[in-house]
């Protein structure tokens, strides 16, 4: 399960690289794209603006305008902005949302856990305790915390816990 986990998140790199073209709603000092500014952090206590209940068992999730979905979810308790994908088979967070979540990582996390545009992808694969969006939660996922980038990614690995998963127009609802 572990190599296969590896070799899944693999699609992280070409997440990382078409990051780095997309449109910034802010750059930090050290140049981390899409990565969380202080003022961000500090409303995270609400769900994004663009996060709405769908009813007691569902979230709907308006497109933002750099056409992606984003979802505030509860990573152990904390919550952390992260890129909704389900193109994407794995979960990945940032250095810094796996920090706040309280999941340690080695100093250099120097493992190679996938291949991108740029080269290769490296990180850590950790296990997230419990993760939660809206009424729907799930504990004991794999997960990798990627050395750079600043954007953490929800992929199929935490969305197959929801009974579907549509988009109409410019919204995803998760059911």
């Amino acid at each position: 399960m572990g190599r296969n986990l590896l070799i899944l998140m693999a699609a992280m790199g070409l997440f990382s690289a078409m990051f780095s073209s997309m449109p910034q709603r802010s750059m930090p000092e050290n140049g981390i794209k899409l990565q969380l500014t202080e003022d961000d952090a500090a409303s995270s206590d609400t769900p994004s603006r663009n996060q709405e209940p769908a009813n007691s068992d569902g979230v709907t999730l308006e497109r933002e305008s750099d056409g992606h979905f984003y979802a505030d979810v509860e990573v152990n308790g904390t919550l952390v902005h992260m890129l909704v994908d389900t193109g994407a088979s794995g979960i990945a967070l940032s250095r810094e949302d796996a920090r706040s979540a309280g999941i340690a990582t080695s100093i250099g996390m120097n493992d190679i856990v996938g291949e991108g545009a740029d080269g290769a992808v490296r990180g850590e694969v950790i296990r997230i305790d419990r993760l939660r969006l809206g009424e729907t939660s799930a504990e004991g996922l794999d997960a990798v915390v990627l050395n750079s980038g600043g954007m953490s990614l929800l992929g199929q690995d935490f969305l197959r816990q929801f009974q579907s998963v549509k988009i109409e127009d410019d919204r995803m609802i998760l059911r």
